[in-house]
């Protein structure tokens, strides 16, 4: 017999950011010890972690901008804001957004960017795109704790690398971190092996949906059926595709019988308003708030 259990880093946080809450407090207090006025951040136009910067940066008294993916968004953003709650919320807690090319977003971590992002924010501090630094990955070190120390595996949705990488520093010897890619591709192994030098963990990639923010019809239906049956809300862009594959790996026998197993639910619920509005225009059926 194979349980497991989720960790809801949603329900551990008043403002529902789940991981991001850890990936930014270590952020936020050199921001704050550097004297910087304004958090700049980089993403796409559903970005949780644009939502969250500009939510978070507003109560820790600073300034936000938001670089995004998609020059287009910009040009009418009324507009752009009534159709997405995700920059629509970010827009409320005051973040200023900076629309640029899909090109040019390719050279956001160009020495030449950064510093022409410099000039036109002074005082500016600059966190990486998804987040993911070494602050970010030393906050995320904080998810396990001395309660979670008798599982013996810890799975984990993976964006940038960032929370897992944590999580695998913080980790114990017996036991082994699986992570469960939202996007395509095997880059994600070397971004890793950047932030830990321990080997007790596997990325699965068999369960990404055909990439970053894919969704079907079969997805959709599993977090209704999670949700009724467990009362537990999961995105559709991170934490649904690792629950969705842990459970088919349990049934394929991949672990080991009386196995104790760890999913940790990473949050990205203000991302569903913006997914059902997209799946409602492909006339899919909606995720069940």
């Amino acid at each position: 017999m194979i349980n497991y259990q989720v960790l809801d880093l949603t329900k551990a946080s008043t403002n529902l950011h789940g991981n991001k809450n850890f990936k930014l407090k270590l952020n936020l207090e050199k921001a704050k010890s550097t004297q910087k006025s304004t958090l700049i951040s980089f993403g796409g136009a559903y970005s949780n972690h644009i939502s969250a910067l500009a939510e978070i940066g507003k109560a820790n008294g600073f300034r936000t901008v938001g670089v995004i993916r998609g020059e287009e968004l910009g040009k009418n953003l009324q507009l752009t804001l009534s159709n997405n709650p995700s920059l629509q919320k970010a827009h409320l807690n005051g973040m200023h957004f900076k629309f640029i090319s899909r090109e040019t977003y390719r050279q956001k971590n160009s020495s030449q960017f950064i510093k022409l992002l410099q000039n036109e924010f002074p005082n500016s501090y600059i966190i990486p795109e998804g987040g993911t630094n070494d602050l970010a990955v030393k906050g995320c070190e904080e998810i396990l704790t001395q309660e979670t120390s008798s599982f013996n595996f810890i799975c984990c949705p993976v964006g940038t690398g960032g929370t897992i990488s944590g999580i695998i520093n913080a980790s114990k010897s017996h036991q082994t971190v699986l992570g469960f890619p939202a996007l395509k591709g095997d880059f994600l192994n070397s971004e890793i092996k950047k932030y830990t030098n321990k080997t007790n963990w596997r990325l699965i990639t068999d369960y990404h949906f055909g990439g970053y923010a894919k969704i079907n019809e079969a997805l959709v239906t599993f977090i209704n059926n999670y949700k009724k049956s467990k009362n537990i809300l999961l995105d559709p862009i991170y934490t649904a595709k690792m629950i969705f594959g842990l459970e088919d790996l349990i049934q394929l026998g991949y672990f080991p019988q009386n196995s104790r197993i760890l999913a940790i639910h990473t949050g990205g619920l203000q991302g569903i308003s913006g997914m059902n509005t997209l799946l409602s225009k492909k006339g899919l059926p909606t995720i069940e708030i």
